[in-house]
């Protein structure tokens, strides 16, 4: 929220000297010496530690709202001084506001909650520069034998950076990380320039500076790069997406709040909303220019969705030929309809729950779902096909083909079903393959369509853990330069091929496949 207690709040020179020595994540508390999750107030730059900890900073903030020694302030007294409302987090460096209760994403007039953010920042990279010097030194004099290995891994571990949970906001943050594993989309965004709307005053000042300026300011497509640019660049310290968060509510209502939602549904709306963005019909703004690869004429108007492709229909979009034969005159109706995921079913007969005493029953594969989609089926009763040869609805049969192929394909299996009045979860595991998904099974014509092109390699994978959609968590696996990622919110762990392969996936994202000996692969399951 844009919070109109900052002139009050935060002090407008910044004394570095009075900051504590030390990398700002482990800045100790000043009353109770603990470095559990450091705050420090932007006002007077006292370090205390968060309301899940003792909560001095909240405390700090209520002691200097009473009145001092039983003496009343004038009206004029009462609005100049300063009030310690606000205050940043040491660690993920977003901003609070107690008097609003709420997280702050607008700053001052001349930005110095952007100041002392990144002077944070500095201070937190120059520590842990120092220390990974001091390892590099140490890894040199220690045995060879002995530090390969270790060093091999942790070099590749540093360059992960997790995302701050802003209160079950781990739907957006699975997906955001699963985009940022995909070159082909996530580099489009980071080589955008920077983007500043305003001219005169406001000219060259970011849009995250320039929200109070109106709805006109928000840019969807502005706050992902930034997320993404943030992501990768070795920063041990999880990154706050705050400010797209903020986007988010401004553009997406249904998802104002913090309550648990939908990863896929989330998808879906941030690939609309990104689609739409770069078409050019906000602002009247022209759309960025698409990578030479990816820039390929649509064959007629199939292959955009919404109109003007853009990298979301370059990348995600696909196109299904849906054949509806009616069974009384056989008359046979085709349609083609563009598509940026394919929602699959987890056939019927493999959604048994077994008791311990129960043998366990055949394992389900990706193949299995793609097949039920596919497969021809007979429309029941409520489906009824308006037969324009007969005139009227008669009973049919429908069958979806592929038509053409995406560079990302985005599996998203269906795990929640109503009944009653109950939207279950479907636990049932899936067998994936990391490696040589086949597609051409599936396509309309796949003699016209080279072998190589329908393999595909998996990128990443969304997982919900728990029972319910309204409820439970969400985490992503992601394939980076060789090595699998566990992204926990703002843990990022280092993983490998079996922990990945037993995952009880919600969405697939499988990358055209451009090397079929991929790096350090190891065999995987087959279906």
């Amino acid at each position: 929220m844009e919070c109109p207690h900052l002139n009050s709040s935060v002090c407008v020179v910044m004394d570095i000297s009075r900051f504590p020595n030390g990398s700002p994540s482990t800045w100790c508390c000043s009353v109770c010496r603990s470095n559990k999750s450091p705050w420090v107030c932007l006002a007077c730059l006292n370090v205390h530690c968060g309301r899940y900890v003792n909560g001095h900073a909240k405390k700090h903030f209520e002691d200097i709202q009473s009145p001092c020694g039983g003496q009343r302030k004038s009206d004029k007294q009462e609005k100049e001084r300063m009030q310690h409302s606000v205050c940043m987090d040491c660690c993920s460096y977003s901003t609070y506001c107690y008097r609003c209760d709420d997280f702050v994403v607008n700053d001052t007039k001349h930005r110095q909650v952007q100041k002392v953010r990144e002077h944070l920042q500095s201070l937190e990279n120059s520590v842990l520069n120092a220390d990974r010097q001091r390892k590099r030194k140490l890894l040199e004099t220690s045995p060879l034998d002995s530090k390969m290995p270790k060093d091999s891994d942790s070099s590749s571990a540093l360059s992960a950076t997790g995302l701050r949970n802003l209160g079950n906001t781990c739907f957006m943050n699975a997906i955001l990380q699963s985009l940022s594993n995909i070159p082909q989309f996530s580099c489009y965004f980071k080589e955008l320039p920077a983007v500043a709307l305003r001219s005169g005053k406001t000219a060259g000042r970011r849009m995250y500076h320039t929200r109070s300026q109106g709805d006109s300011s928000v840019s969807l497509v502005e706050e992902f790069r930034k997320t993404l640019c943030s992501l990768w660049q070795g920063n041990q310290t999880a990154f706050s997406p705050d400010a797209l968060f903020y986007v988010i509510w401004k553009i997406m209502p249904s998802f104002r709040g913090y309550q648990q939602q939908d990863a896929h549904e989330f998808l879906r709306y941030l690939l609309d909303h990104l689609h739409r963005e770069l078409q050019g019909n906000k602002n009247g703004e022209s759309c960025p220019a698409l990578p030479a690869d990816l820039h390929k004429p649509p064959t007629g108007d199939k292959c955009c969705i919404n109109g003007t492709s853009t990298v979301v229909t370059s990348v995600f979009g696909g196109v299904l030929q849906n054949e509806v034969n009616c069974l009384i005159c056989g008359t046979e109706s085709r349609k083609f309809d563009p598509f940026l995921d394919l929602s699959l079913d987890i056939p019927i007969q493999f959604r048994m729950k077994r008791t311990k005493g129960q043998e366990p029953g055949p394992t389900c594969t990706l193949n299995d779902c793609l097949r039920s989609f596919t497969d021809l089926e007979e429309l029941d009763e409520t489906e009824l096909y308006m037969c324009h040869k007969c005139k009227k609805r008669q009973k049919s049969t429908k069958k979806f083909w592929i038509q053409k192929l995406p560079k990302v394909l985005c599996l998203h299996l269906k795990r929640f079903h109503w009944t009653a009045y109950l939207r279950n979860k479907i636990d049932t595991y899936v067998e994936f393959p990391l490696q040589g998904l086949d597609m051409k099974s599936y396509l309309l014509e796949p003699e016209n369509s080279l072998p190589e092109s329908c393999l595909y390699d998996l990128a990443a994978v969304v997982v919900h853990h728990g029972s319910g959609v309204g409820s439970g968590h969400y985490t992503a696996y992601g394939f980076h330069e060789g090595h699998w990622y566990h992204f926990n919110d703002s843990t990022v762990t280092l993983t490998n091929e079996e922990t990945v392969a037993k995952a009880k996936a919600y969405i697939l994202f499988y990358v055209e496949q451009t090397d079929p000996g991929r790096a350090g692969a190891e065999s995987q399951p087959k279906l």
